[in-house]
């Protein structure tokens, strides 16, 4: 597995396109639809991950 950050990266929206920056220098320019369907799989797959997370058998987040 590749290194886990725990940092935010930054969302911004220019001309038309969603610019994401990431950790260690992760950079990648969308248009709306993938940047809004990569939101969309980003929510499943955090509320996933959460239920993965020791003491969280059970949980489901809205």
């Amino acid at each position: 597995m590749s290194k886990v950050y725990d940092e935010v990266g930054t969302v911004t929206a220019s001309e038309g396109h969603v610019l994401v920056s990431g950790p260690n220098g992760v950079a990648v320019t969308l248009t709306a639809d993938a940047a809004s369907a990569m939101a969309e799989q980003l929510r499943e797959a955090a509320r996933m991950a959460r239920e993965q997370l020791p003491g969280n058998e059970g949980f489901r987040a809205g």
